[in-house]
């Protein structure tokens, strides 16, 4: 009975999972009229007038443009249903990806790290996530042109949970401001929740698969 559940739970968590990313998503974007012109008033341009003008622009306003492109792309993306129905597509949209994440999302979130707002805590996980998305779309890219498409699967089921990151970090923001936590350490450690505990989950669900997968073989040659 609980085997026969499992699959329905799946699906179920990853519609929830779906609602929450494009909600998220659209409400930052609905908030970018705060972005153009800059609010410095505003929550995130607070205190950054002294060097947004200068080269802080540069990498923001890329960032916060191809940031909400790679979530809904990586939503259809990792979609099997999508991907064998239109492989042709996928192909399409996942060179769009690749691009974006490499040449705009990474470069810029790393520029923006240095300046990140809750301190250098913050700073260096923002720079660290930066530079292992770069890494997973690049390693996903080079399985997919080696046609080891199970291998490219799992590189760019990481990027995508890497990206995801800003819809987490936005959900346990908001969590904090409705519990009243007034902390210095709070912002800091969201800032690393948000990417480390959904790739370990990522990667425990990836290592729980590939048991299952190996202990029928080993049955079999018992």
């Amino acid at each position: 009975m609980l085997n026969s559940r499992t699959p329905l739970l799946q699906r179920i968590l990853a519609l929830l999972a779906v609602v929450v990313i494009v909600k998220v998503t659209v409400a930052v974007v609905l908030g970018y009229r705060e972005y153009i012109p800059p609010d410095f008033n505003s929550d995130f341009l607070h205190g950054r007038e002294s060097y947004f003008a200068h080269d802080y622009q540069w990498a923001f306003y890329p960032h916060i443009i191809s940031g909400p492109v790679t979530l809904i792309l990586g939503l259809i993306l990792i979609s099997n249903r999508f991907r064998t129905r239109f492989p042709q597509w996928h192909r399409r949209l996942g060179r769009v990806q690749v691009f974006c994440v490499l040449l705009l999302v990474s470069p810029s979130g790393l520029w923006m790290a240095w300046y990140a707002a809750p301190g250098p805590v913050a700073g260096i996980s923002f720079a660290i996530l930066s530079v292992l998305t770069g890494a997973c779309v690049v390693l996903g890219w080079q399985a997919a042109v080696k046609r080891r498409f199970a291998i490219h699967r799992v590189w760019m089921g990481r990027c995508f949970v890497l990206l995801c990151s800003a819809v987490v970090l936005r959900v346990v923001g908001g969590l904090g401001s409705v519990g009243g936590v007034q902390s210095d350490w709070y912002d800091p450690l969201a800032s690393w929740a948000s990417w480390v505990v959904p790739l370990v989950a990522f990667e425990m669900r990836g290592w729980r698969q590939f048991h299952h997968s190996i202990r029928p073989a080993q049955n079999s040659t018992t």
